[in-house]
């Protein structure tokens, strides 16, 4: 049988899918000092969630790092990206959890999240989360919502122009790129790369987006850029939940990550290899998916067992 999540697993792959909300749980700097580093804030709110502290409006130049294009080398859409997330930086837009994933891209007032008593003012506050952020800044670039859904949907984006490991650090790195933090099968914080070692981020309850320096250790990814422009590749969805990627074409490999629904993916090449019965479906054909260098059935890529027009992998 397919390697596919139990029920209880599969709760687990939807959860970390749904408005980026385990991304404010766990974000690396946030996991030792997330209670201990509140923000407190005595100001009374405004109707709109903001704080009517002086100062406010420039955030991101608090602290003496300024948002914005800090490095040559962007492209003209990263550069609306980056401009589009610190309009929001020095507007003091907050982070709320959960913000930032309604219809369309923008903030929204975010949610309680339980395990986290900074969150009890996000229902009230209009604001972003780490991906809403993202969401919301290439939206403003592309014309289009290109990059909904959570940290690791836009990590794992058919979009992606150029991917770089962790262990490459930040050398070939340009403005605009997207910076991911956790592991491939859980990917919960993902920031916006402005150059000269800094992000732009929408990071934890209690604080106001923000610029910050990049954090490469800890559980830093990689990073991905964004390609605004035409889909290249042999594109397909995928069916059923929960489902695995591995890193061989075989149902005992190693995991990857788990689909948490229908995902579109690209595809580019396939091969016989492992013979898969899953769902009332039996076929030897494996995928391989260059965005998640990671191997799954074609059982659940929508389209015929021997996927159309995509070629032999070597």
């Amino acid at each position: 049988m397919l390697d596919r999540s139990r029920p209880g697993q599969q709760a687990e792959a939807r959860s970390s899918a749904h408005h980026g909300k385990r991304e404010s749980r766990h974000a690396p700097a946030d996991r030792n000092h997330r209670h201990t580093h509140r923000a407190t804030d005595p100001s009374p709110l405004d109707a709109r969630g903001s704080r009517r502290a002086r100062g406010v409006h420039h955030v991101g130049r608090l602290r003496g790092k300024r948002c914005g294009v800090l490095a040559p080398g962007a492209s003209a859409a990263a550069e609306r990206a980056i401009a589009a997330a610190c309009a929001q930086v020095d507007a003091g837009t907050w982070y709320t959890w959960g913000g930032g994933h309604g219809a369309p891209s923008g903030a929204t007032y975010g949610q309680v999240d339980p395990t986290d008593p900074a969150s009890e003012h996000d229902p009230q506050r209009l604001g972003f989360d780490c991906s809403g952020l993202v969401r919301y800044a290439y939206a403003q670039a592309a014309g289009s919502d290109i990059l909904n859904g959570d940290a690791s949907r836009q990590y794992y984006t058919v979009r992606a122009a150029a991917r770089y490991t962790a262990a490459q650090g930040t050398a070939p790195l340009l403005p605009g790129d997207l910076l991911a933090y956790g592991t491939s099968a859980d990917l919960h914080h993902i920031a916006v790369y402005l150059g000269a070692g800094r992000m732009v981020e929408a990071k934890q309850s209690g604080t106001h987006l923000m610029v910050s320096d990049v954090r490469l250790g800890g559980d830093y990814f990689g990073a991905v850029r964004v390609n605004t422009g035409a889909v290249t590749g042999h594109v397909f969805n995928t069916w059923g939940t929960g489902v695995w990627t591995k890193q061989a074409p075989s149902v005992a490999a190693g995991r990857v990550y788990a689909f948490p629904g229908l995902t579109t993916i690209r595809v580019e090449c396939q091969k016989h290899a492992e013979v898969v019965t899953s769902d009332g479906y039996t076929n030897d054909a494996w995928a391989y998916l260059p965005d998640y260098k990671a191997w799954m059935t074609n059982i659940y890529i929508q389209g015929l067992p021997w996927l159309d027009g995509v070629p032999t992998c070597p």
